[in-house]
């Protein structure tokens, strides 16, 4: 009998949601697809390698297990792929990426281990120095896995031509030159590997299933890469600054590049009929920014008839005339806006470039055309006191949406707020963990005038206050129905163990 050619490359997602949401992610949370290492997979097979993939989160798999998993796979590169449902998953999945390098290499101490993502990019040096990996990727990552697989796959190794890497000789640490960016995403990355995902176990977010039998099957996609805007608390640029480096792009240049609306259009449709998909989620930083990108996509979904139920980001000042009709027509039903603080002092200061008329009026015309609002504030950017922090929380039950993500402003590694703390001495946690809105050892920063603890105790009082108040119960009620009310009451109910509130 033949023997069974090696497998290329086992990517692997970490993820613990009881560690990052405590209870709340036993039926609360959202169990997310892992976009990227689903990209990455179609990439490397784009280049002729065989690939597998391992999702612990969904899978529920121990760091233990994973590591016997990837012993009996045998295969030639292991990669962790540390990204997550959002740019700050990524370092809050850091603690379980680590748990699991460990027990990888405990287990087969042989096996050759690659960590990338979001948090790595933004500081490869401590990731390799603190885990137990061969290798890092100080970019977005999947040419440097194919770049590395080739490398590893030669007579003679050179793993100082392999692009975007970081790696041991010996006691030092060495670079390979850097990696660019993937400019032609149709050709090279066109979709998510979603043969490879256990796509029966992944839910949608509580809420974007208010007034729905069912949370599943739920799928999410990237139609962009990468956000123009310079939000100081944000880190999703951090895996594409060294290749627009490369480029030749200035440090204050941020990318943003595009799938066309075929492709995406294209991948809707696999997913609504192979995998019966109804909820989705346009994963981009930023979806509704280019009337030229936004408005084919809303054409086709509405062309091909996809029943769809889609939510996506936008912000207050991207919203241009005429636009909401056609996303709602098109199955967009919710929308998530910044809406960050009712201070227009800690707005600027974090910059945010609107005023409140602005958000009134740009939400009243997505209201008007049918569409549901996920209004996101955070408590605690720099300038915040016990004053503003009342605000924005007034600013949120007069707004009264549809649901409201209430945060407590974190120094994410790759955030221009995370080089200030650096150098402003703030106290940050001491794991990544921490950086969990929800964990129990979640530590956010203090403002100039707040501690830590008083930030963490309002955004819980915030949560509480909003989702209890008489009027916004009353609205679900209206739009949802009863069960609705009853799901918002059972959510309410949990109460998060914080070991510094």
């Amino acid at each position: 009998m033949a023997k069974k050619p090696q497998l290329d490359l086992l990517l692997i997602h970490p993820g613990n949601r009881q560690r990052i949401y405590q209870v709340l992610g036993r039926k609360l949370s959202s169990v997310e697809p892992p976009v990227w290492a689903g990209l990455m997979a179609t990439y490397v097979r784009r280049k002729g390698y065989s690939v597998s993939l391992i999702d612990t989160e969904a899978e529920g798999l121990s760091p233990e297990q994973a590591a016997g998993a990837v012993a009996d796979a045998a295969p030639l590169l292991v990669a962790i792929v540390v990204y997550g449902h959002q740019p700050s998953a990524s370092t809050q999945n850091m603690s379980e990426a680590l748990d699991l390098a460990a027990a990888i290499k405990q287990r087969t101490p042989e096996q050759k281990l690659l960590l990338v993502g979001g948090h790595v990019a933004a500081l490869p040096e401590q990731t390799l120095k603190d885990s137990a990996a061969d290798f890092v990727s100080s970019g977005e990552g999947p040419a440097t896995l194919s770049s590395l697989l080739e490398a590893l796959k030669s007579v003679s190794p050179n793993l100082g031509k392999v692009a975007g890497l970081l790696y041991r000789d010996n006691a030092e640490l060495r670079w390979g030159p850097p990696s660019p960016l993937i400019q032609e995403l149709d050709a090279e990355m066109p979709g998510i590997a979603w043969d490879l995902l256990p796509m029966k176990k992944y839910r949608a977010h509580n809420w974007h299933a208010l007034g729905h039998p069912s949370r599943q099957p739920y799928a999410s996609v990237y139609t962009t890469l990468g956000c123009p805007y310079h939000c100081t608390f944000c880190c999703i640029q951090a895996p594409f600054k060294s290749g627009e480096k490369f480029l030749g792009y200035k440090d204050s240049t941020n990318t943003y590049r595009y799938w066309s609306p075929k492709t995406v259009v294209d991948q809707l449709e696999l997913l609504a009929k192979d995998y019966g998909v109804q909820h989705v989620k346009f994963a981009d930083e930023m979806f509704v920014l280019n009337k030229k990108h936004v408005e084919p996509i809303c054409d086709m979904m509405i062309e091909r008839g996809l029943n769809l139920n889609i939510w996506a980001y936008a912000r207050v000042d991207t919203v241009r005339d005429g636009m909401v009709e056609k996303l709602k027509k098109a199955g967009i039903h919710w929308l998530a806006f910044g809406i960050e603080s009712a201070n227009e002092r800690v707005r600027d200061e974090a910059r945010k470039g609107y005023d409140q008329e602005d958000i009134f009026e740009t939400l009243n015309k997505v209201w008007d055309a049918g569409i549901h609002v996920i209004g996101n504030y955070i408590f605690g950017l720099p300038e915040d006191d016990l004053k503003s922090m009342q605000e924005t929380l007034d600013l949120a039950m007069e707004l009264n949406c549809e649901f409201g993500n209430f945060y407590a402003a974190m120094a994410y590694p790759g955030s221009q707020l995370y080089k200030t703390a650096l150098q402003e001495k703030w106290p940050l946690p001491e794991k990544w963990s921490g950086y969990s809105q929800h964990a129990e050892d979640s530590l956010p920063l203090p403002t100039k005038h707040l501690s830590a603890s008083e930030v963490l105790r309002f955004r819980d009082h915030a949560f509480h206050a909003y989702f209890q108040n008489p009027k916004y119960l009353d609205m679900v009620s209206r739009k949802f129905g009863s069960a609705a009310v009853e799901h918002i009451h059972s959510m309410a109910a949990h109460k998060l163990v914080r070991r510094f509130a």
